[in-house]
């Protein structure tokens, strides 16, 4: 099978991996990429804060598909063929050691995107990989080859095609794969922060709480985790993993809807209340916007105080059971409108994409055109914040490249 030619659509993360591992599998293939911008791997220089968030220390394959509020049935298989320890040991092979934060995110040890970039990079070119930069596909079609048409009208024959372009937040962005047969899943953002633009805790941007419940009980959606202050409403992991769970939800009413803050997610209304009346009984001389006995960030404390009508005058023996109440409400169960949606760090990522029922998810081949295949957010996959999406990205990357020239 010599002088097969594979294109591979797309030069980020899934397409690199894509293109390596089918040079690395099928020696004698004349690989290609084609990215149609300048800015080859743009999302992995840019995640984790420019630190390259690879992949998710979770190495049990049917547990790392509960990260995937679309997709998680489907990767199962994918996920036992290629997994969190694959990455690890693929990198590490190629001289990158990676670490594992607290919160499971793994990085390479320089804490330094660009060493990610460059491996893919170098491993690309000891496979002999062609890279082509400015070279955006406008439409392919089939024959006894596929011919694939640019952007400014030129065309390239091949004998496979490996479509890894990823997400398109416009469905006509999708619209030369439709031609070919496939259905797209109609796409809507993921992973992003709330705008809360009547929020009652401005002035306090920077404010964070590490364990803290976002919910939208019309959704029947929570997520625990970190919550951040921002000037225009909500951030934090916590805010963006739920912003992933309901994504769907949120996009059919439009970004408006009430999100709740359990600022305190040991307690629930009982045990709280229980435990600020304990407070009055037996440390009633207190002030009660003085230092949070609870743990929660001063400046935080305080305004939850102002908006339960406390004033910085009064003890815990002065609050009304009344006052109990609307206070432990605010502390466990703070209503915030939310009307809109602001971009999480330039990751744009969306859920939707080719229909997941007309891929072959052992192979990443399609089921409509054989020798097409697919590879990262392109498919209608997508994971929560924390390196998952980088993960599926590496997994269907893999199995495309490898299954490519069977």
């Amino acid at each position: 099978m010599e002088n097969i030619k594979v294109a591979v659509i797309g030069g980020g993360a899934a397409g690199f991996f894509a293109a390596i591992n089918c040079a690395i599998t099928h020696q004698n293939f004349v690989i290609t990429i084609f990215e149609k911008t300048n800015k080859l791997l743009a999302k992995v220089r840019i995640s984790g804060g420019g630190r390259c968030n690879v992949t998710h220390a979770c190495f049990d394959p049917s547990r790392l598909t509960e990260f995937y509020p679309r997709g998680k049935k489907e990767l199962r298989g994918p996920f036992s063929r290629f997994n969190t320890q694959h990455t690890v040991e693929w990198f590490e092979s190629r001289g990158v050691k990676l670490k594992t934060e607290d919160d499971g995110r793994m990085f390479p040890v320089t804490d330094d995107s660009e060493t990610i970039v460059q491996c893919l990079m170098n491993a690309a070119d000891d496979a002999g990989v062609n890279i082509k930069v400015h070279r955006g596909v406008v439409k392919i079609e089939k024959d006894k080859n596929f011919i694939l048409t640019f952007q400014d009208g030129e065309q390239y024959i091949c004998d496979k095609v490996i479509v890894t372009t990823g997400g398109n937040p416009n469905v006509k962005g999708y619209e030369w794969l439709a031609s070919l047969g496939h259905t797209i899943v109609a796409p809507v953002p993921s992973l992003f922060t709330f705008n809360i633009p009547s929020s009652p805790l401005k002035g306090l941007e920077g404010v964070s709480v590490p364990d803290a419940i976002v919910s939208i009980p019309e959704s029947k959606l929570k997520e625990k985790g970190p919550v951040l202050i921002t000037h225009w409403g909500l951030s934090g992991p916590g805010v963006i993993r739920l912003s992933a769970l309901a994504a769907r939800w949120l996009n059919g009413v439009d970004y408006f809807t009430t999100i709740y803050i359990n600022w305190l997610s040991e307690y629930n209304e009982v045990s709280l209340k229980e435990y600020i009346t304990s407070i009055k009984q037996h440390h009633g001389t207190r002030k009660v916007n003085s230092t949070s006995p609870l743990g929660l960030p001063q400046r935080l404390w305080e305004r939850i105080c102002e908006l339960s009508g406390i004033d910085d005058r009064m003890n815990y023996a002065d609050l009304s059971n009344q006052k109990i109440n609307a206070f432990c409400n605010l502390l466990i169960a703070m209503p915030l409108k939310l009307r809109g949606k602001t971009t999480y760090k330039e990751e744009f990522v969306t859920c939707g994409g080719v229909s997941l029922k007309e891929v072959d998810l052992k192979t990443m081949e399609s089921r409509i055109v054989k020798g097409l295949f697919f590879a990262g957010e392109v498919l209608d996959i997508d994971g929560i914040t924390g390196g998952f999406n980088f993960q599926s990205a590496w997994t269907t990357g893999w199995l495309a490249g490898v299954n490519a020239g069977m």
